[in-house]
């Protein structure tokens, strides 16, 4: 069979081919085209949608970030290329992923220092495509937590994590499911102290999160708040009957006796047990070889493990070698 591949950039492009989307089943949020009009609104950010046509129908994509951080040379040594999920497929030829990845390549070549795929399910069956495409595995880890009912999800929680959830609510912390902006400000503002003290990486700016929150089809803000104060939160995506952790953070030091982080992590399971939803996807719990002390926390919710990994490709080695030492620079200082 002929295939196409086409690369769509533009909103325009996009809409060219509206129709055609609407018939597809992309698999996950940050592979949808909701995710594509999001990020084509975040500066720093630019979505590039490839697809493969078999005549008029789509039978392969996928959608990828073109991501960086700041201005000048800090952009220039941040820019990088993610995947989330992807690619999605409609068919089990070969050809197919190969043609998708052929396209990434040339188009990452120049754009970004390198790719990465953030794999949300098995890609074992097209292995061979990536390893010949110029992409090592690496292993990498994450908490799924599958959601049948209300009793079940608290069931599932370990006793320490259930008695923390019934302390911090009994001593009058509680989720918002709905905030105002104002809150949401809050909500970040944690998040800067967090990434600029613990996680020492780049943090976007706070225009994502208020497109994220004025999309409100795109999913949900759950946050955190004792006496009028918002003390945590998490950011969630919502595709079907997934709920996402995307960004999450608590003022855990401040309110040690409300845990608020524990309380942000159960407000997305609470929220899908109530809504109808099915899974709770932690979106990454670090790798099997490293210590992680967040891998053991998120245990503690009643998911499975899973290990569908990550594909890297390095486009530049020179400059990833240099990225990888400045944030090693950044980490320390």
């Amino acid at each position: 069979m002929k295939y196409e591949v086409k690369i769509l950039r533009s909103e325009d492009q996009l809409s060219e081919y509206e129709k055609l989307f609407e018939m597809m089943d992309y698999g996950n949020f940050f592979q949808s085209v909701p995710a594509f009009r999001f990020f084509k609104k975040v500066k720093n950010y630019d979505p590039v949608l490839i697809i493969v046509l078999a005549g008029s129908e789509i039978v392969g994509g996928l959608l990828a970030v073109f991501m960086k951080n700041g201005g000048g040379i800090r952009s220039y040594f941040s820019r990088r290329c993610i995947i989330w999920g992807g690619p999605w497929l409609n068919v089990s030829d070969k050809e197919i992923p190969r043609l998708l990845l052929t396209k990434l390549n040339q188009t990452a070549k120049s754009e970004a220092i390198y790719t990465e795929f953030r794999n949300f399910y098995e890609l074992n069956s097209v292995i061979d495509v990536f390893t010949d495409s110029g992409y090592e595995y690496e292993e990498h880890l994450n908490y799924i937590v599958e959601i049948n009912s209300y009793e079940d999800a608290l069931k599932n929680l370990s006793t320490s994590k259930k008695r923390q959830i019934n302390k911090s609510l009994k001593s009058g912390a509680e989720i918002i499911n709905d905030p105002e902006e104002d809150q949401v400000r809050d909500f970040y503002n944690i998040l800067v102290d967090l990434y600029s003290t613990k996680v020492k990486k780049p943090l976007v700016s706070y225009d994502f999160f208020k497109n994220f929150y004025l999309n409100k089809n795109l999913g949900k803000y759950l946050l955190i708040k004792y006496n009028n104060k918002i003390i945590g939160g998490i950011m969630c995506p919502i595709y079907k009957e997934t709920i996402y952790e995307w960004f999450v953070c608590g003022l855990d030091s401040e309110y040690k006796e409300l845990y608020p982080s524990v309380l942000a992590t159960w407000a997305p399971i609470d929220y899908a047990a109530k809504n109808g939803l099915k899974y709770f996807d932690f979106m990454g719990a670090g790798k099997p070889t490293d210590d992680y002390g967040v891998r053991d926390f998120k245990s503690k919710f009643g998911g499975k493990l899973v290990n569908y990994g990550r594909y890297v490709r390095v486009n530049n080695k020179l400059l990833y070698s240099i990225g990888k030492m400045g944030l090693k620079l950044m980490k320390r200082f």
